[in-house]
């Protein structure tokens, strides 16, 4: 995993809450295990929150400031950014990163201030998920691999987008998978999000593509070397699976909504188109609240109102 962000260089804070936000930054990349881009930006979420700080008290801020930080104070920070422009999915995810600091505060003996539970964090657009058509999931898994000159690597991407699909893993999931992770049996042990533990069911296919592209890896892997390795024998970044998914949209047609996330998106969707229920797909995609699954009945009846409307011939001579 990449190194934390640098959140705290040239903050104006006391030493005790600079050292307190390095320790906060370590934990989430080392423990929580946040994805890096996660991590990178609640870091800036928090430098700002930390500058605002030091205007409103007027000096640079300190351990003991935050504990006595009120509701109205938490909510001028708000109102600062809001003027700033930023939009409500941009002020939950601040206040999101400003509450997992005063948590890791509490946790840690240093702060406890119940202030920031009074404040609400501002309501995110409702989003639906995107994901692919069945047709446009499998051609992707089936093409990847000739988007590189290298049989290996080719076999190495089909194998990754053939977990993201087969699987329902996140990209960080699949690629943090090690080589002792690679399953024997039927069943793939997933640490997801908050070091969650979850089993997912394993197709024949996607063992197949896994050992396919092993027998054809020129590096030795040992049981703790990482199972998705790039050019150098390293752990394989997701900026080049992401890569290789925008050349595929180019090359098959795909929309602009097209990611590797997508396919996970694609996993939960089909199933539920299948007849699967929530509280398995819920289980499959690690999700903590199962109001967060929910967002797929809304894909498969948006999917069910189209094929109505191109359909149906009530639709056709309404239209």
């Amino acid at each position: 995993m990449a190194e934390p962000t640098p959140v705290i260089a040239d903050i104006p804070a006391s030493a005790d809450l600079r050292d307190a936000v390095r320790d906060w930054n370590q934990w989430l990349s080392s423990e929580r295990r946040t994805a890096d881009h996660t991590t990178a930006a609640y870091g800036r979420d928090v430098r700002k929150f930390i500058y605002f700080l030091s205007g409103h008290l007027g000096g640079p801020a300190a351990l003991s400031d935050l504990a006595k930080l009120k509701p109205v104070d938490f909510r001028s920070y708000l109102a600062r950014r809001r003027s700033e422009g930023l939009s409500n999915t941009s002020l939950a995810r601040s206040m999101s990163a400003i509450r997992s600091l005063f948590r890791f505060l509490e946790r840690t003996d240093r702060v406890h201030n119940p202030a920031i539970n009074a404040v609400r964090t501002p309501k995110r657009p409702h989003g639906v998920p995107k994901p692919l058509s069945v047709g446009q999931a499998v051609s992707s898994v089936k093409q990847v691999s000739q988007l590189q000159d290298e049989g290996w690597l080719g076999k190495r991407d089909a194998a990754v987008l053939t977990l993201l699909y087969g699987c329902g893993l996140r990209i960080s999931e699949a690629l943090a998978l090690n080589r002792r992770d690679v399953p024997k049996g039927d069943v793939l042990v997933i640490t997801g999000k908050g070091n969650k533990q979850r089993m997912v069911p394993v197709l024949g296919v996607v063992h197949d593509a896994i050992e396919d592209y092993l027998a054809h890896c020129p590096f030795e892997l040992g049981d703790d070397d990482p199972l998705f390795v790039g050019k150098r024998g390293r752990r394989l970044d997701p900026g080049i699976i992401q890569r290789q998914v925008r050349r595929l949209r180019g090359m098959l047609g795909l929309p602009e909504t097209a990611t590797p996330h997508a396919l996970r998106h694609s996993f939960a969707t089909h199933l539920l188109s299948d007849g699967g229920d929530l509280r398995t797909i819920q289980e499959l995609l690690g999700h903590a609240s199962l109001s967060t699954t929910q967002r797929y009945t809304e894909v498969d009846s948006q999917r069910l109102l189209e094929v109505y409307n191109n359909a149906h011939p009530s639709a056709r001579r309404r239209a």
